[in-house]
């Protein structure tokens, strides 16, 4: 959540920042609940002092004298009274707090203006895209696909978007999560194995929640979802702690399946490997000061660019606009492979900077200089997702003979140089 002491200060300020990005809030109304909320405690606060001065006065009475108890019948109104606007408050400061969650984080000034993707900025570009690929197929098209990833019987078992990877395909999935990770680590990232559902309170902290639960897969009974990235589990980490100064950055990464509903998604840019609901990826989470953290996003986005560099595949980096940027989002990077064989860029990471925003839902906080708490920045990345980096590996590395050539940095975990079958 943004700083309260900024939106009562500079509320207008806040709105025009929120007008650039793609969701809406009633900033007036948030205003009037703080205000009510804050008066509702202040009133609380009053009856319970009342309450207490009169519990003196009555204390110092003789007990069972007609004072004492006259006394005693005026003490319960006022503890009743007491009662009744405490729960007034904890009404007020909920109805507060509700609102004030949808207020989205602000975008950084560095983040270019715009109303939505067509107006994201082509930051940086590797490898040709442009260059001859004269094999290549999109991947469901190639013609053992369906041996190696079985989407007919994950439908059988699941339903849509939960495939079988068998075999070779299975065991390159798994190079490619064991090179994700030692490339991770190579980059200073401590591995972390973390649950793969979380609570509410982990959810909202990062800012899943209220934003994405249509998106979540949910389990009623327990209150827990299906994580959609380990950004979740891991953030939440050092929730309600308080860090020393000197442990930051922090640099962690964690491989874990996620699961995404997608609702809505359909049409021909979603098949095959394009866009599933349960995939692997390896997630990149830090924790800086306020002063380095944008100087720590570049550095994550390098990390990033390093790896799909090793599996030379042509990508190029979006700095998103101000529309396009999520709503937890300062500032975000979105890296997008080209696939040959569709002849269209696959997004495989999302850098992003949170500055405060997470850490004040989460709570996690170090010591200033001064020795004082102050709130921490959250940043994350994809460091990547497997299923659209395996569809560009097959799109475009596909050979004549109707193999695939398996890239230079994963044959040590796969032990061989293509995979398929050839013609």
């Amino acid at each position: 959540m943004i700083d309260i002491k900024l939106l009562r200060e500079q509320p207008d300020f806040v709105r025009a920042a929120i007008a650039h990005k793609k969701f809406t809030t009633d900033i007036d109304w948030v205003l009037k609940l703080d205000a009510a909320r804050r008066a509702k405690i202040t009133e609380a606060e009053q009856a319970r002092a009342e309450q207490k001065a009169a519990n003196k006065e009555m204390a110092a009475l003789p007990k069972g004298s007609p004072e004492f108890i006259e006394a005693v019948k005026g003490m319960k109104a006022i503890a009743n009274r007491a009662k009744d606007l405490e729960a007034e408050a904890k009404a007020a400061d909920e109805a507060f707090q509700e609102a004030f969650l949808s207020i989205p984080n602000l975008p950084d000034p560095s983040v270019p203006v715009g109303k939505g993707e067509d107006e994201n900025v082509v930051a940086a570009t590797w490898g040709d895209a442009d260059a001859d690929f004269p094999h290549a197929l999109p991947h469901f098209d190639i013609p053992w696909f369906e041996s190696r990833i079985d989407f007919a019987r994950g439908v059988k078992t699941t339903g849509a978007g939960f495939p079988f990877y068998v075999g070779e395909m299975s065991r390159l999935v798994r190079a490619l999560i064991n090179f994700f990770l030692e490339e991770a680590r190579e980059n200073g990232y401590e591995e972390v194995l973390p649950p793969i559902v979380v609570n509410a309170e982990s959810a909202t902290a990062t800012g899943q929640l209220p934003d994405k639960e249509g998106q979540m897969y949910v389990d009623e009974n327990e209150g827990l979802y299906l994580i959609p990235t380990a950004e979740v589990p891991v953030t939440n980490f050092y929730r309600d702690e308080i860090l020393e100064a000197d442990q930051l950055p922090i640099y962690r990464c964690a491989y874990t399946p996620c699961f995404r509903r997608e609702a809505g998604s359909w049409g021909a840019h979603v098949r095959g490997l394009n866009r599933l609901h349960q995939f692997d990826k390896v997630e990149l989470v830090k924790w800086t000061d306020a002063e380095t953290s944008m100087d720590e996003l570049e550095k994550l986005r390098e990390n990033v660019e390093a790896t799909l560099q090793k599996l030379e595949l042509p990508y190029r980096v979006l700095r998103m606009c101000t529309g396009d940027i999520g709503f937890p989002h300062a500032k975000q990077y979105d890296l997008e492979v080209f696939a040959a064989g569709q002849k269209r860029w696959l997004e495989v990471s999302s850098c992003s900077n949170f500055t405060d925003f997470q850490a004040r839902r989460a709570g996690i906080r170090y010591r200033g200089s001064d020795g004082k708490p102050v709130t921490a920045h959250t940043l994350n990345g994809s460091g990547l997702a497997v299923p659209r980096v395996l569809a560009a590996i097959l799109e475009n590395n596909l050979q004549a003979d109707g193999r695939v050539k398996v890239p230079e940095c994963l044959q040590y975990w796969m032990k061989q140089e293509f995979i398929g079958e050839s013609k």
